[in-house]
């Protein structure tokens, strides 16, 4: 997806005029995120992927919250930090910086509880917003193959810190874990369009890993 950092800038600023803020003190959150999401230990979790959701959101159910937690929810990452520790520390980050804005505190709420959701991608039943964003996250799931394989590569480079051994057992977990899901994806949109080659790059991955065939 092609997605410039200034089309990304743009696209913040016209999400976030309606709260009040000078253009000044929105652009300085936005550039503090992009920047985030340039840090040297990122592979995969970069501004690329943010760019990713970000276009996977442009659908008719979009909600204010959802697009805000799309640019929060990898705000803060490292590899090493303990299983939902960087989503609750991208959670509490968005709630200090869009305070100032003059977000509404139910948006910043919803925010928090939207970007924690992305630590797992559980989705309780009738959670629309909570599906929209996790799809979009998961997009990478089903993209097309040559993508979806150098995102593999990437991944592992964020966790270059595990030995081999230790990453096919910890990655395998994980892929097996998505193609054991009835549904990979909640909307019926990405359900449709990325449910099968979401399966086939699983079943690649699984098999790149020396752990035989993902099951649908």
């Amino acid at each position: 997806m092609d997605i410039s950092l200034s089309d990304m800038t743009a696209r913040w600023l016209r999400t976030t005029a309606w709260w009040g803020a000078p253009e000044a003190s929105r652009r300085a959150v936005v550039e503090e995120l992009l920047g985030r999401y340039g840090e040297p230990h990122r592979r995969y979790h970069t501004a690329e992927h943010l760019a990713e959701v970000l276009t996977a959101l442009d659908a008719p159910d979009r909600f204010i919250a959802v697009e805000v937690a799309a640019w929060f929810h990898d705000a803060v990452y490292d590899a090493r930090a303990p299983a939902g520790a960087n989503e609750r520390a991208s959670a509490q980050l968005a709630a200090r910086l869009l305070r100032p804005l003059g977000a509404p505190d139910d948006t910043v709420a919803e925010a928090g509880r939207l970007i924690e959701l992305t630590a797992g991608h559980a989705v309780a039943p009738g959670d629309v917003p909570g599906g929209v964003l996790a799809d979009a996250d998961l997009w990478i799931l089903g993209s097309p193959a040559s993508r979806y394989q150098r995102y593999a590569a990437d991944v592992r480079a964020e966790y270059d810190h595990l030995s081999d051994d230790e990453w096919r057992a910890g990655r395998s977990a994980v892929v097996v874990r998505f193609a054991a899901r009835p549904r990979i994806y909640v909307t019926e949109p990405a359900h449709r369009a990325l449910d099968a080659p979401a399966r086939s790059n699983l079943a690649w991955e699984l098999a790149a890993l020396g752990r035989g065939q993902a099951q649908p």
